[in-house]
């Protein structure tokens, strides 16, 4: 099965695919390069990791081995916490484009957003956009107050918030936000970090004949969210990828709306500490 490779644009023109992988808690060697070459040889364009876990050498690795050339793919890593502030960011961000043996990479973000710092750290995300060292920058965890204060004085806007979405968590008021200033939302742990034992969805699948997980997916697609499931396993990347040949109607896109709770599986950005 080849992927239907749907993209956005973000603010800047640049396109950014609806569907990715995201490696958070993949080990980092055989089973990180393994799982990016088996994404990217289904049809995935979109990789997503970070400094912090751990696995940017497997990811570039994978790259590297895809057989598929560099500007058909979008790359995305982040600065970690402890490495925030102007100075650090530049250097971390080095760090990161070593181990992922890349010149160019298409979005760098703010990973958490720490209190006092991530103006800063901003700042260095500014500069390497205008470097060309990064074709869009954004941030990750970030509430509607934390978008404000960094929207009062900064240069470049926010391209992307990459958070915590699901039915569980459906971030009505940031998704509001985020559209009235063109910054794309994209959903991290969308399938619940696999919570996904709701009668709602499956009578979805059995309705529509799609997985519990592909009827989250192909919510958030409809919602105008950007997603990247994790999985290691070959064919579950390839039916995590199998969300474009069928559409949720508007009746049961409001069902899924109201599973509802502001429920997190993660902490929540107003109270992390590290």
């Amino acid at each position: 099965m080849a992927v239907r490779n749907e993209s956005t644009v973000l603010q800047n023109g640049i396109k950014m695919p609806w569907l990715g992988l995201g490696v958070w808690k993949v080990k980092e060697g055989s089973e990180v390069v393994d799982a990016v070459k088996a994404a990217i040889a289904t049809g995935y364009r979109s990789i997503d990791t970070a400094a912090v876990y751990g696995n940017e050498d497997g990811v570039g690795k994978g790259i590297a081995e895809s057989g598929v050339a560099r500007d058909e793919l979008f790359i995305t890593s982040k600065v970690w916490n402890a490495d925030q502030g102007y100075d650090s960011t530049l250097q971390a961000f080095d760090a990161s484009m070593s181990k992922l043996g890349l010149d160019v990479l298409d979005l760098y973000l703010i990973h958490w957003p720490v209190k006092g710092k991530y103006k800063e750290t901003w700042r260095a995300l500014e500069t390497l956009y205008k470097e060309g060292r990064v074709r869009a920058i954004g941030v990750s965890n970030f509430h509607v107050h934390h978008l404000e204060d960094l929207l009062d004085g900064a240069e470049v806007a926010p391209m992307v918030d990459q958070v915590e979405f699901h039915p569980l968590l459906s971030q009505v008021e940031l998704r509001t936000f985020a559209k009235q200033h063109n910054i794309q939302l994209e959903a991290w742990s969308p399938l619940m970090q696999g919570n996904l034992d709701l009668p709602l969805l499956t009578e979805l699948s059995s309705k529509y004949g799609k997985t519990a997980a592909q009827i989250v997916l192909r919510w958030d697609i409809q919602h105008e969210v950007v997603t990247i499931p994790k999985s290691i396993t070959p064919a579950r990347i390839a039916e995590n990828a199998d969300i474009f040949d069928f559409a949720l109607s508007a009746e049961d896109m409001e069902k899924i709306d109201g599973l509802n709770q502001n429920k997190r599986f993660g902490p929540d950005p107003d109270n992390f500490n590290f």
